[in-house]
């Protein structure tokens, strides 16, 4: 642990500014010991300005508890009261009543017992309904009812991202699959983003989807890069200011969270990821309202190779009473929603929906990342080696779910990660995706 001393001057300074300090000493001895990773290029020096604009922050975000929860993983999770929680403080939603009317959900199809691709048996282990899924629950404690567990934020939280602007967001690095070639050349997107997607034109309307996706955890080069792998819900312009995109699944983000553990995340944003929107409850706007799923908590476990196979089923869709966007898990299980009165063009319906792995690209050496996508292994390795996404769904203005047909794929370079898709009765739609980034063919 570093080493770090504080002597107070003779008219004594603040407890809080103190603990602020000493916490910002401790950062780099900590963080150099968390994943393998070299965290300590990523934290600067912390003036006091910053450090208080940093708790005021944080408590903005970090509500009162009426409980809290200490996780093996090393999260704090707390229990707030459902209508205290970051949302409401949204100016949008200074009105908002949380909608205590379940949403009326789309017509389903029914989940399958599949083979893998050897032959042998094998369950593919999905979301459990005993809720052990999340390492949070291990010790048994639950938020009472009425409350809602919200992963606290820290200091050394904010000091990993590029500045307290920045933290809990995404930059710039969608791409528009209209306007891509799938044998594009070695050509990353915005901000070094890479993808291995699966995609729907864009002359249909849509008003949800639904994936069951495979669960690894990907190994990150450097802190400020990720790997994740996701549903976009799409409408906008993606060469303007106004995109709005809704997104839900897994990710491993060592700047985020501080460890290379996949944890269950959302995001959203109304203007092409440049002010709007954040990643789970970081900022005001998505309403959690199940008490049992911490949204950024870790997920265990996770797939092996050539081994048992772990994967959650996500269901995005709009009520149709109400506007309001649903985040559904596994079978029947609400998560919370997406007020309807956060955005400009999915306050209608969505025209576009996105299915797979993004990464970022840092090419800290000079070289292209090793920051793998999905399992690592690259899709023709199958089932047990690569990642998959299956049972693609897209819910109609009817609020049915249908399998999705006709479906696009792009990835931006081939050689580093990569894309297949197929169709069977067992899996419906369905693609394996992913590659270990950096290799002989991808320098």
């Amino acid at each position: 642990m570093g080493k770090c001393n504080i002597v107070a001057n003779k008219n004594g300074v603040l407890y809080l500014l103190l603990h602020l300090l000493l916490l910002c000493c401790l950062v780099v001895g900590e963080f150099d010991h968390v994943s393998g990773l070299n965290y300590t290029k990523y934290i600067k020096q912390a003036s006091r300005l910053r450090l208080e604009r940093i708790q005021k922050h944080l408590e903005k975000i970090n509500k009162p508890p009426l409980i809290t929860i200490q996780s093996p993983d090393g999260d704090i999770i707390d229990c707030v009261h459902k209508r205290k929680q970051p949302a409401l403080d949204h100016p949008l939603l200074k009105n908002h009543k949380i909608q205590r009317v379940p949403p009326e959900m789309p017509k389903r199809l029914k989940q399958e017992e599949v083979r893998n691709s050897m032959g042998n048996e094998a369950t593919i282990k999905g979301t459990p309904r005993q809720w052990q899924w999340q390492m949070w629950h291990s010790n048994g404690t639950r938020c009472p009812k009425g409350t809602v567990p919200i992963r606290r934020s820290s200091v050394h939280d904010v000091l990993r991202a590029k500045s307290l602007f920045h933290f809990g967001k995404k930059q710039r690095g969608f791409i528009n699959p209209a306007r891509r070639r799938a044998d594009a050349p070695d050509i990353v997107s915005g901000n070094g983003h890479e993808h291995a997607i699966a995609y729907t034109g864009t002359t249909q309307e849509f008003y949800g989807a639904r994936a069951t996706i495979n669960v690894w955890d990907p190994s990150i080069e450097e802190v400020n890069e990720f790997s994740l792998s996701q549903i976009w819900i799409l409408s906008g312009s993606f060469n303007g200011s106004d995109l709005n995109s809704i997104e839900a699944g897994w990710q491993v983000s060592p700047e985020l969270y501080g460890d290379n553990r996949p944890r269950l995340f959302t995001y959203w944003t109304t203007d092409s990821y440049e002010a709007t929107g954040c990643y789970n409850l970081l900022c005001a706007g998505f309403v959690q309202t199940n008490s049992r799923i911490a949204i950024g908590a870790s997920i265990s476990p996770v797939s092996q190779y050539t081994a048992n196979q772990y994967d959650i089923t996500i269901l995005i869709w709009k009520d149709p009473k109400l506007g309001n966007w649903w985040m559904g898990l596994g079978d029947n299980t609400l998560i919370g929603y997406w007020p309807a009165e956060l955005f400009t063009h999915l306050a209608d319906r969505a025209t576009m929906v996105e299915w797979g792995g993004e990464v970022v690209n840092s090419r800290a050496n000079g070289q292209h990342t090793s920051t793998q996508m999905g399992s690592g292994h690259f899709p023709e390795d199958g089932f047990g080696k690569s990642s998959y996404f299956r049972n693609l769904e897209v819910v109609d203005a009817d609020n049915s779910l249908s399998s999705v047909r006709g479906i696009s794929t792009l990835a931006e370079n081939t050689n580093c990660y990569n894309i297949r898709s197929s169709y069977n009765k067992e899996w419906g739609t369905f693609f394996y995706y992913g590659g270990p980034g950096n290799n002989p063919r991808c320098p």
